[in-house]
């Protein structure tokens, strides 16, 4: 398959470990300037649509959110032609009406890491990307309406706290958040989302409530055993909401995600170091042309 042809990636989160119905599959290793992505990416048709997939975590499992290779992810994907990125990230829930089971489809973050490197553009060149919509609002859209229609229930915006982990939070910070006016919780939307802006890429997640974080007197609080017998409901509806998803996605892109770039480098790329420009490749290839 051509790499060309690869216009959606699927990184699946927690219990999400690969795609049903994907066709004429094949496995590729991508090196980046970044080092490897989480493991081998998966190419193939869905239902005619060029896919990659990419589990988050390694398919057994075995990186933690904090460690997650998250700028070779992204980079990978951008070097495959990838333009659409649909994440599923398991969360926890704010409000008794985002009940565990449901979906929903955030529009806003609040990033509460500390450990992870989140921008492509911590050498000699600068870039400052607009990121006050973090999830592109067109593929944000396209996967609300695919939820429904997947017979979902399904929430449509929402602000999501991006914490550190691997730690569940406790009780405080669960009522803080909360207070806070957050929607859900989780370990993986960013720098996730951050580094697809940078790349220009369209990035919607698909947040998987599978718990009341601690802040629910009425219920025990989180545990990985809840985490994961929910999230095994949860997974069959994500997979029918990304099938439908390709299917609506846009012949051409519209949305600022293919121009976030275009304003936010700040460096004159002509005077840039040659091998800082070829560290940052594909992410910049067009405007360096230019410059």
């Amino acid at each position: 398959m051509s790499h060309s042809d690869i216009r959606l990636a699927v990184i699946g989160g927690t219990g999400l470990y690969e795609i049903d119905g994907i066709k004429d599959i094949q496995e590729v290793q991508v090196p980046t300037p970044f080092g490897m992505p989480s493991d081998a990416i998966t190419l193939g048709r869905l239902d005619g649509v060029g896919v990659a997939f990419l589990a988050r975590h390694g398919r057994h499992h075995t990186i933690p959110p904090s460690r997650v290779p998250y700028r070779a992810n992204i980079y990978a994907l951008k070097s495959l032609g990838v333009e659409f990125i649909i994440a599923s990230n398991s969360c926890g829930s704010f409000r008794e009406a985002l009940e565990p089971g449901h979906l929903l489809v955030p529009d806003q973050i609040i990033d509460r890491t500390c450990k992870r490197e989140s921008t492509f553009f911590d050498g000699n060149v600068v870039a400052h990307v607009q990121f006050a919509e973090p999830f592109c609002p067109l593929l944000s859209e396209i996967v609300y309406e695919s939820a429904r229609r997947a017979g979902a229930t399904v929430h449509k915006g929402g602000t999501f706290i991006a914490m550190e982990g691997p730690a569940f939070s406790t009780r405080a910070e669960s009522r803080l958040y909360k207070a806070w006016g957050a929607d859900v919780i989780g370990m993986t939307v960013l720098p996730e989302a951050k580094l697809a802006r940078e790349a220009e890429i369209c990035y919607a997640s698909i947040a998987c409530i599978t718990d009341y974080d601690s802040w629910h007197e009425k219920t025990e609080a989180v545990s990985v055993e809840a985490v994961l017998t929910i999230m095994r409901n949860n997974i069959d509806l994500a997979r029918r909401t990304i099938r439908l998803a390709a299917r609506a996605l846009p012949e051409e892109r519209t949305c600022a995600c293919t121009r976030a770039l275009k304003d936010g480098l700040v460096t004159d790329l002509a005077t840039a170091p040659a091998q800082e420009k070829q560290r940052l490749g594909v992410l910049i290839e067009k405007y360096a042309r230019k410059a």
